[in-house]
């Protein structure tokens, strides 16, 4: 009998031989068939589903540029094994990209979100290093960079399916995990790394001998979310060590092709593929969209009724911040609207985000959250997406409604909007391709008020209080953030009505608000004092109105002088601000004083006489006691002042620190408010403020820096000499 090693090893050794074979008929078949640059695969007929595949009869190979089914295509068994378990046959941007990048191009692709584009990157990602014949002891031979979480732990999962039959090795590397030190002794032995921008940059700059020299093939998801100013940083410093020679994918539903941006990447002849280019409308075909106008303070109540008449459609509700989030997510859970409730945020742990991800997979249930879920996510039949605040952009907006309708299922979505935001959807009509949204009014008639409740429940439970300032707080400061005054003006709003409508007694005081509010009041007082008591310009404005155009080059040559008397004129008023006093300075050139003394006998007394010698009628002067004197009053003068600049000093530090505490108390209220903001939602690194110092080149920090500034004039000591020997000058005259 044969010894099972044996057994084992011929075995082996087969598979091996087996697998060598099959790199080389793929490597032929790919070869023989490689669609030209530029060419689009979906003008090509596809062969029919009963045609022979691989190599044929006659020695040739079968095409498979413009193929629909998996089993058709130049890949090795494992993968299709890997994907028949699930899928069957090809989505359109993987007919459209998979051509190209099995024949190692590289791939700009855009299609609509739920469309298929992480299959279209993970086949060539296993393909690749499969016929590469890539190994543990080879390190890493790809990258997957992700721009959330939770994308990233849906990507490696589909790894894990597609590739179950391969024996390639692959991580998840994202923030928020502790076992970074683990994570450091395995990275090295990884194949496939799918990884968000910040975790991966840590592992470059702590692991040691963390190695990516031999990088076979780069992909970056939702590449156009990557490419932009958040991740800039990181994605500049892992591309600086990453070798030239390589495959680089992208794929998002808003593509990008910006020059600077490509260049970053080092691309090489990349093939742009947009499947959807010709599409009719931007969004999935079989979504409906509809846009409602709802006023601020009504917002939280037409959510509730929706919520009460929908208990049986899994829902997903947008808001713009953390904090938000959590104070709706706490209100109506206590509320009880009768369908599970699930909250989704940045601030969140990374366990805790991922089982809420999976529970809202597998149940009927109402989640509520941050944009952190708007892209790439997958949630399994999704009937509504209710955007409860408008969107920042088209692309955030298209992103959004794409976590329902996926691939050939049916979805709805609501969009509220203020009346101050309908031109968001002015935008989105405009839109080529175009959106087929539609606007309505909100039926009020069955809408339940729950201000009345949120009031209760803010009394009772002194925590929601706190949610419910910090909420009203991070949505208008969210408002204020936003790029596009078109559609967000923060001072339209009814900041009271919206604060009433969370329940609070009285509205919070914001910061930024008042101060714009104080300016605007300065400003129409300004504007009221130079008018008439009727409203209307006084009689020198309108004069100076109709000459306008004709005293233009005049006003600028030459100042002009005002002529304009109360008497003459009664709508001439005077100047809110009193003009500065201007400061004295000693004049060292000013005329000697001419005061003249006179004795007990009415005799005249000559200047410094009590300092002169009677004896001798020739001297007027004692010029030693003059010098004596001046030396005293010289150091007096001295003592003095080191004195004055300690105490100025002393003056100018205590100045300088209440600045600082005012400052620190400032940056502390302004991370407060931010606290509720998403930021850490995508593991961007976003800069942190930049903070304010006394020496900084900023205009608000100079006009700071101005207050606390002690201006002083003063005489010199030659100066004061100077004067002195005119004094004494004009005794002898």
């Amino acid at each position: 009998m044969r010894n099972p090693k044996t057994k084992k090893s011929n075995a082996r050794k087969q598979r091996r031989l087996s697998e060598v074979e099959e790199i080389e008929l793929l490597d032929a078949w790919i070869e023989s068939g490689k669609p030209d640059s530029g060419s689009n695969p979906l003008a090509f007929p596809p062969p029919p589903p009963s045609a022979p595949v691989g190599r044929l009869a006659d020695g040739g190979f079968s095409p498979y540029v413009g193929c629909k089914l998996f089993q058709q295509l130049p890949i090795s068994q494992k993968t299709k094994d890997g994907l028949k378990r699930k899928y069957t046959e090809m989505s359109e941007i993987q007919r459209a990209s998979l051509p190209h990048t099995l024949s190692g191009r590289d791939v700009l692709g855009a299609a609509k979100t739920g469309s298929g584009k992480t299959l279209a990157f993970i086949i060539p990602v296993l393909e690749k290093l499969y016929r590469a014949r890539w190994g543990p002891e080879d390190g890493v031979g790809c990258i997957i960079i992700s721009p959330t979480k939770e994308l990233a732990g849906q990507l490696f999962e589909e790894f894990k399916f597609v590739g179950k039959y391969h024996s390639l090795s692959a991580g998840l590397l994202i923030g928020g995990r502790k076992d970074v030190e683990a994570e450091k002794e395995r990275v090295n032995f990884l194949n496939i790394l799918v990884c968000t921008p910040g975790r991966l940059l840590q592992h470059m700059n702590e692991t040691p001998n963390f190695e990516c020299s031999e990088l076979q093939i780069l992909v970056l998801d939702e590449a156009d979310r990557i490419l932009d100013a958040g991740f800039r940083y990181e994605v500049d410093a892992i591309i600086s060590q990453l070798p030239k020679h390589r495959q680089t994918l992208l794929f998002s539903a808003t593509q990008t092709k910006s020059v600077k941006d490509l260049a970053r990447l080092s691309l090489k002849d990349p093939e742009y593929i947009s499947v959807h280019a010709e599409s009719v409308t931007a969004t999935p075909e079989r979504l409906k969209q509809i846009a409602m106008e709802v006023p601020l303070d009504q917002k939280l109540s037409m959510l509730w009724s929706f919520i009460k008449s929908h208990l049986r459609s899994k829902i997903l509700v947008f808001l713009s911040t953390c904090k938000q989030v959590k104070f709706v997510y706490e209100t109506f859970k206590k509320l009880r609207p009768g369908i599970p409730l699930k909250c989704l945020h940045g601030r969140m742990k990374q366990i805790v985000r991922m089982a809420i991800y999976s529970q809202f997979c597998e149940e009927t249930s109402v989640l509520f959250s941050t944009d952190v879920a708007s892209r790439g996510l997958d949630f399994p039949a999704v009937d509504w997406v209710v955007q409860l605040d408008c969107p920042e952009d088209i692309p955030a907006y298209i992103h959004r409604v794409g976590r329902t309708a996926r691939f050939a299922s049916e979805g709805k979505s609501v969009l509220f909007l203020l009346p101050s935001e309908l031109e968001m959807f002015r935008k989105l009509q405009a839109v080529e391709p175009k959106i087929p949204i539609q606007l309505r009014k909100a039926n009020t008639q069955r809408m339940q008020s729950i201000s009345g409740l949120l009031s209760s429940l803010l009394v009772k439970f002194p925590t929601l209080m706190e949610l419910a300032k910090g909420a009203f707080k991070t949505y208008l400061r969210s408002i204020k953030k936003q790029k596009d005054k078109e559609v967000f003006d923060l001072f339209k709003l009814p900041i009271d009505d919206f604060a009433a409508s969370l329940g609070l007694p009285m509205t919070p005081k914001v910061r930024f608000i008042q101060q714009k509010t104080k300016k605007n009041t300065e400003s129409e007082e300004t504007t009221d004092s130079e008018n008439n008591e009727d409203g209307s310009r006084p009689a020198s404005d309108e004069k100076q109105h109709l000459e306008g155009l004709e005293e233009a080059e005049d006003d600028v040559l030459f100042p002009k002088e005002s002529s304009v008397e109360i008497e003459d004129n009664p709508a001439a008023v005077f100047p809110l601000k009193k003009p500065k006093k201007k400061k004295l300075k000693i004049n060292v050139l000013r005329p000697i004083g001419t005061r003249i003394k006179y004795d007990d006998e009415g005799n005249i007394i000559p200047p410094l006489a009590a300092l002169a010698d009677t004896q001798h009628v020739d001297v007027l002067v004692r010029l030693d006691k003059v010098k004596e004197r001046y030396e005293k009053l010289k150091e007096e003068m001295k003592q003095r002042d080191k004195e004055d600049k300690v105490l100025h000093r002393q003056r100018l530090r205590e100045k300088r620190t209440k600045e600082k505490m005012k400052l620190k108390r400032r940056r502390e209220e302004d991370e407060e408010d931010d606290d509720g903001l998403d930021v850490d939602e995508t593991e961007s690194g976003v800069p942190k403020k930049s903070k304010l110092y006394f020496h900084s080149d900023d205009d608000d920090a100079n006009e700071k820096r101005e207050d606390v500034r002690l201006k002083t004039d003063s005489v010199s000591i030659a100066e004061q000499e100077e004067l002195a020997l005119k004094l004494l000058n004009s005794m002898h005259s």
